[in-house]
């Protein structure tokens, strides 16, 4: 079996993970706090990718990117990215996916949290960005470890995205998703059998660890009463 597709989904679901968590901390902060009126706007927006057909995003990313638009002649003029077919693209793509599986868990936990805690710091001066930093993602870790879990995992097998604006490039674009819908289409099962079993086994195994390390987690604070 080839593994470059197995090792090409990491990477992006790695590098999306990690750009996610640097988007997602600060936006869901400002949507737990935020009490203006164009609040339910961002939250539909983000949620768009829950109930959005994949190819329905990918197709207006294609679009988005294409460079006889204008957003992708700007990026490839000036910037002299072609995100069309690329790894980039696939990255931006998969940020776009699966934005709601960062932001939803950390708003949550963000909002749950007593006021009294945040309000304590501004007391004693800290800033907003120190309360956040050193006193409310202390607070959430379940929330964050669940966010970058989910995360992770959606873009680990995400495929209509990755189709439509990555296409099938060995070694560039060609996601494991990728492989197995081709080895189908070949008709070669046993190949698709071994990239889906690699696949299964690894999500089951992720969603396995969020639950217990959470589970560990409210079983240590019961004991403490907290």
């Amino acid at each position: 079996m080839n593994y470059a597709p197995i090792i090409l989904s990491f990477q992006l679901a790695l590098v999306t993970t990690f750009c996610l968590l640097l988007i997602g901390i600060p936006l869901a902060y400002w949507l737990s706090e935020t009490r203006s009126q164009i609040k339910p706007f961002f939250e539909a927006a983000i949620s768009l990718p829950l109930v959005l057909p994949p190819t329905v995003i990918g197709f207006y990313l294609l679009l988005a990117f294409s460079p006889d638009s204008t957003i992708g002649d700007f990026l490839k003029t000036y910037l002299g990215l072609d995100l069309i077919f690329s790894f980039t693209g696939l990255i931006i793509g998969s940020i776009i996916y699966s934005l709601p599986f960062m932001v939803h868990p950390i708003q949550a936990g963000l909002s749950n949290l007593p006021n009294n805690l945040a309000e304590a710091s501004y007391v004693l001066g800290k800033s907003r960005w120190t309360t956040l930093k050193n006193v409310l993602l202390p607070n959430i870790k379940p929330a964050l470890f669940t966010g970058i879990v989910l995360s992770f995992a959606h873009t680990l097998g995400e495929f209509g995205v990755v189709l439509m604006i990555g296409g099938n490039i060995p070694g560039q674009t060609r996601v494991a998703s990728i492989a197995i819908y081709d080895q189908v289409e070949a008709m070669n099962y046993a190949a698709a059998h071994h990239y889906a079993l690699v696949l299964l086994g690894l999500s089951f195994v992720i969603l396995l660890l969020v639950y217990v390390v959470n589970g560990h987690y409210f079983k240590n604070i019961g004991r403490a009463g907290i």
